[in-house]
């Protein structure tokens, strides 16, 4: 070290001499208890719709007693809710990346066709015709997830017109043909496979039901802790630093709606178990109940912001609503007047904690 260089450290010790030693924190104090709230939903946002379902059950509960709280009630919730669940899944990943999917419920529905059609009309093996319905869900996907991500055209105008050309497509394809539940369970019962019921103390699952559950799980996981889903929450908070950070977002966006689209025809074997046939008519107001189940789960439609568990949660609720109304002898109508109030109150919920990040 020269001369000069002593001197200088010199100067610096001197200057420290008396100086607090203690190290710099941040006064939390002052934090009222509104925004300590705020600041753990902004983290789990999840809680607010487990919170709404833990109280519409508790006031059904009120109303209607062992009528509600049965295990067949209880049970029949999920039954309702699966296929919704299952395609809300395909509908999360989409939305965390700050896009949107007005063709899931089209896609379920053509996915469901082409497993029966190829099964009865072209006399494949059922269990190919279950892949090559699952192929086209895929397929569908991808042609949604390329046009979004490659060609950068707006996320609700590409999936609007990819609902419009799949809901077309279906009936062309099918000739609204109805393929009967008796024909499936004579030759092709693996495509009732996810209808399929087991008993457990009173309670009756179906596959479909279990495959619900699995595919929350799985998605939950890959959400939190993975890169994959690192990269989609980072991509719907802000795409453009997500690339400058190494993250290929037109591969990610592309994958993200291809394994949408993959879900959606997993919905769609689900479906024919639930009903039992194969309808081209049927399910053709998934998307928008889906897109239901999404809001009310807590999961920010400006993208990067939610959990599938808030989805389903969501979903729940929705089921509890309905069949606590229809228990009680309401007039349906009620039901779609406090869903809507419950959307709203959501939106403005997410706006309210996302403040926090501002």
């Amino acid at each position: 070290m020269s001369e000069e260089d002593a001197r200088d450290a010199e100067r610096y010790e001197d200057g420290l001499a008396g100086k607090s030693g203690d190290v710099a924190t941040f006064d939390g104090h002052g934090r009222s208890l509104l925004d300590t709230i705020q600041h753990k939903l902004h983290a789990r946002p999840e809680f607010v719709p487990l919170i709404v379902l833990v109280i519409s059950v508790a006031i059904f509960g009120l109303l209607l007693g062992s009528k509600f709280f049965s295990p067949f009630a209880l049970t029949l919730i999920l039954q309702q809710v699966a296929i919704v669940g299952i395609v809300g899944c395909a509908q999360s990943l989409v939305i965390l990346t700050a896009g949107i999917d007005l063709s899931v419920g089209a896609i379920m529905v053509l996915s469901s066709v082409v497993m029966g059609q190829f099964t009865f009309r072209y006399g494949l093996p059922p269990e190919i015709a279950v892949l090559c319905g699952l192929a086209c869900g895929a397929l569908c996907g991808f042609i949604n997830g390329a046009l979004v991500a490659i060609m950068r055209l707006p996320p609700f105008i590409v999936t609007l017109g990819m609902w419009q050309i799949v809901l077309a497509t279906n009936f062309l394809f099918s000739a609204n043909e109805t393929i009967r539940s008796q024909d499936i369970e004579a030759q092709a019962p693996i495509l009732q496979f996810f209808g399929e019921k087991f008993n457990i103390g009173g309670a009756i699952f179906t596959y479909g039901v279990i495959a619900l559950f699995v595919l929350v799980l799985v998605l939950n996981y890959a959400l939190n802790h993975t890169a994959w889903g690192r990269h989609v929450m980072a991509i719907g908070d802000d795409p453009d630093a997500a690339e400058l950070a190494g993250v290929r977002v037109a591969r990610m966006r592309i994958s993200v709606y291809t394994l949408a689209g993959l879900i959606c025809a997993l919905a769609g074997w689900v479906m024919i178990g639930r009903l039992g046939s194969v309808s081209p008519t049927t399910g053709q107001f998934t998307n928008i109940e889906s897109i239901t189940a999404v809001v009310i789960g807590g999961i920010s439609l400006f993208g990067g912001r939610g959990s599938v568990l808030g989805m389903l949660f969501g979903a729940l609720i929705v089921g509890v609503f309905s069949l606590g109304l229809r228990l009680i002898g309401t007039d349906p109508q009620w039901t779609y007047l406090l869903i809507g109030v419950l959307i709203i109150v959501a939106v403005a919920i997410d706006q309210w904690i996302r403040k926090v990040a501002a």
